[in-house]
């Protein structure tokens, strides 16, 4: 035999060995063992990146939340501000219709500016209450003082007409002045 053969013959032995049942058993359990490790450590690296990835999303979106709600707020208190004065203004106008009223009619004079104070009332706590309070006052002043309520509430219509006539007329001659 040939020293050629021998290698041929040993490397074909060696072969059989390595693909032994028991061998290729060892190999497959430890490639499966080596998958599974792997993969547990890739799962956990995805799960970590995630985590943070979720994690850094809700503090932005909260951040955003929060500044929304500031803006919201501030501008809420700054219509209730605004709201205030004009219901302030509104109770000075019925003061000013009781006093045409001292003398010819006394008691509508007293009734009115019962309704004045009414909403002297009520621009305060629109200033500084919460919308809940000022329904609350007004529901329990229109159980009260019903006819008040009633008269109040036109006088607040005519007022808002009147406003809105205002306003509307201003439009106008300001378009107007455009134009020209």
């Amino acid at each position: 035999m040939s020293e050629f053969d021998t290698h041929i013959r040993k490397a074909a032995s060696q072969e059989q060995d390595a693909t032994s049942p028991q061998t290729l058993k060892d190999q497959i359990a430890d490639a499966g063992a080596d998958v599974r490790q792997r993969t547990g450590d890739a799962l956990q690296a995805s799960t970590d990146v995630a985590r943070d990835k979720f994690k850094e999303a809700a503090d932005a979106a909260g951040d955003v939340v929060e500044g929304a709600s500031e803006r919201l707020q501030d501008k809420a208190e700054e219509q209730q501000r605004s709201g205030a004065d004009f219901v302030s203004r509104l109770s000075g106008n019925i003061r000013d219709a009781a006093r045409a009223f001292e003398s010819d009619a006394p008691f509508a004079a007293r009734g009115i500016n019962s309704a004045a104070d009414y909403v002297e009332d009520a621009a305060e706590k629109v200033r500084n209450g919460t919308f809940r309070d000022l329904v609350d006052g007004a529901s329990d002043f229109a159980k009260r003082q019903p006819a008040a309520f009633l008269g109040l509430s036109v006088l607040a219509g005519f007022a808002a007409v009147r406003f809105l006539k205002a306003s509307g007329s201003q439009t106008s001659s300001s378009q107007g002045e455009d134009v020209t």
